[in-house]
C-alpha cells in the first residue's frame, strides 16, 4: 500500500514540472475526482511544488490536517492560470465558496470582498467602503483584497478631492444647509462640506469627476508627485516626512489591488434570482416560455494536443451533473475550434434528433460568431431544425444569436447574461479538467477513471 502510494507521489512531482510559473489557482482532488483543497499562487509550479517536496515539513508550516492530506488522499493537481496575483486571489474566493473544499478553513463564509462606493443619484454623492454595495444608483470600484489597505487610502484621497463620506441626505435646494455646521473633516480641509453649503453642486460634481479619472486612471500622476515630494524631503534630512510620503504612496499602491466590479462578480453580493434571468433571456430571445434547460459547449486543447470537448447541462439555471458529458476528439488534427465544435455538437445531438433525448431549450456555445456558424453546421448533416443556438464571447461578453444580424450587448449585471455566464463559466471549467486528465495521461501514462459519455 506504502509503495503504491509512494508511485501516486512520484507521479504527481513528475507533473508539477509542466506547470506554468506564472500566478493561477490549484486544486487538489482525490482519486474520486473530489475538490479537497483550493489555493492561490504567484508561482503555480514553486508553490504547488512546495507541498511535495520529499523535505517539506507540512506539520509545521501547514498543521497535521494538510499533511495527511498531501501523503494520503491527494491524487490530481489541477490549475487555472490567471492574469496577475489579484485574479487568482479572487478566483480562489469564488471556488473556495462554491465547492466549499474539505481542506479550507477560511473563505467558506459568506464574506465578501470590499468596494469603494459611489452614490450617482444624490445631489451630492458620497463615498464609501462596503462590502454590500448597491446594485443601482452606484459606481463600483473593486473588489479590493484587502478592506485594512483601502480604508488606509481613503483618507488620503479625500484630502486631495475633499470628498464626502458622511450618511447625510443633502439637497441642493434645501436653505437650511446654510445654518449647519460642518464636522471637523472640514475644518482640516478634508471635506469642503455640502452639509453646509460652502460648495455648489457644479463644483461639487467637478471634485467628484477628478476623484473618478484618479480611480480609473490608476493614479500615476498623483503617484509621480508623491514619489518626487518623497525624494526631496529625503534629500533634505526631513526623514519623518518621507517616511509619511512612503505610507502615502503605499496605501495608493494598495488601491491597484483589486478586481473589476464588472468581472470579478461576487453572486452572494449581487444575487441573481435564475428565474428572472431565464424570463429576461426569453424576452430577449422572442420565446412564449422561459426556457428550462441549458446546454453549454467549450473545447480544450494545448497546440492542437489532448484536443477534447465538454458539455455541461443547467435545468432551471442550476448545473444539473448527471447530464455532462465528455468528448476527445475523433476526427480533427491540429488547433481547429470550428471543427471540434462542430464534432461535439453532431456527436451530442444526432440522437436527440432521432428522438433518442431531449433537444434543451438553448445551446451555448463558448466563444464568437465563428464558432457560433461551427456548430449550426453540424446540423447540416441533421434532417431536423436545431435548437436555440447562442454563443457567448469572453471580455467583451457579446451573445451572438444564430439568425440575427446583430449580437446582443448586455450590461454586466444584466440578469439573462448572468445566467448565461454560469453554464459558459461551468463549460469551460468542465472541459479544461478534462483536457488536464488528458494531459497527465498523455506525458505519464497514469490511468484515470474513463471519462462519462
Amino acid at each position: 500500500m506504502a509503495g503504491k502510494r509512494q508511485t501516486v507521489l512520484d507521479g504527481l512531482r513528475e507533473q508539477i514540472t509542466d506547470l506554468p510559473t506564472g500566478p493561477g489557482v490549484y486544486l487538489f482532488k482525490n482519486a474520486a475526482d473530489v475538490v479537497l483543497y483550493v489555493g492561490k499562487a504567484k508561482s503555480l509550479r514553486s508553490r504547488v511544488a512546495s507541498y511535495f517536496q520529499p523535505g517539506a515539513d507540512l506539520l509545521s508550516t501547514r498543521g497535521p490536517e494538510i499533511r495527511h492530506m498531501i501523503s494520503d488522499l491527494v491524487t490530481d493537481v489541477s490549475i487555472l492560470e490567471c492574469d496577475s496575483e489579484v485574479d487568482a486571489l479572487l478566483r480562489e474566493n469564488r471556488l473556495i465558496k462554491d465547492i466549499q473544499p474539505r481542506f479550507n478553513d477560511r473563505l467558506k463564509d459568506g464574506k465578501s470582498f470590499p468596494f469603494l462606493q459611489i452614490t450617482t443619484r444624490e445631489d451630492f454623492p458620497r463615498i464609501s467602503i462596503t462590502r454590500q454595495p448597491q446594485s443601482r444608483g452606484v459606481k463600483l470600484y473593486g473588489p479590493f483584497v484587502s478592506v485594512k489597505e483601502l480604508r488606509a487610502a481613503l483618507p488620503l484621497m479625500q484630502r486631495v478631492f475633499k470628498f464626502r463620506t458622511c450618511k447625510l441626505d443633502i439637497n441642493a435646494d434645501d436653505e437650511s444647509r446654510h445654518r449647519f455646521r460642518p464636522c471637523i473633516l472640514h475644518n482640516i480641509k478634508q471635506c469642503t462640506a455640502p452639509c453646509a453649503a460652502k460648495v455648489t453642486r457644479e463644483s461639487y460634481k467637478l471634485q467628484i469627476a477628478h476623484l473618478r479619472k484618479f480611480l480609473e486612471s490608476k493614479g500615476t500622476a498623483l503617484r509621480k508627485e508623491l514619489t518626487c515630494r518623497m525624494k526631496e524631503a529625503a534629500a533634505e534630512h526631513l526623514f519623518e516626512r518621507a517616511a509619511e510620503l512612503r505610507d502615502e504612496l503605499k496605501a495608493l499602491d494598495a488601491l491597484q489591488r483589486r478586481g473589476l466590479s464588472s468581472e470579478d462578480i461576487q453572486p452572494e453580493v449581487f444575487f441573481v434570482d435564475p428565474a428572472e434571468g431565464l424570463a429576461r433571456l426569453a424576452k430577449l430571445l422572442d420565446m412564449t416560455t422561459p426556457p428550462r434547460s441549458i446546454e453549454g459547449i467549450d473545447i480544450a486543447h494545448l497546440d492542437g494536443g489532448e484536443l477534447c470537448g465538454a458539455m455541461v447541462c443547467f435545468i432551471d439555471g442550476k448545473p444539473f451533473k448527471d447530464a455532462y458529458r465528455r468528448y476527445k476528439i475523433r476526427t480533427v488534427a491540429g488547433n481547429d475550434d470550428f471543427a471540434s465544435i462542430r464534432e461535439v455538437v453532431w456527436r451530442r445531438y444526432k440522437h436527440a434528433g432521432m428522438n433518442a433525448e431531449l433537444f434543451p431549450d438553448i445551446v451555448l456555445i463558448d466563444g464568437g460568431k465563428g464558432q457560433l456558424s461551427a456548430a449550426y453546421g453540424a446540423f447540416d448533416d441533421m434532417e431536423f431544425t436545431p435548437p436555440v443556438l447562442l454563443s457567448l464571447a469572453k471580455k467583451e461578453e457579446t451573445v451572438f444569436v444564430h439568425g440575427r444580424d446583430e449580437p446582443l450587448k448586455l450590461p454586466r449585471r444584466d440578469p439573462a447574461l448572468r445566467v448565461l455566464q454560469s453554464v459558459r463559466d461551468e463549460s469551460h471549467r468542465f472541459v479544461q479538467h478534462y483536457h488536464h486528465i488528458l494531459r497527465r495521461k498523455a506525458t505519464l501514462g497514469d490511468p484515470k477513471p474513463k471519462p462519462r459519455r
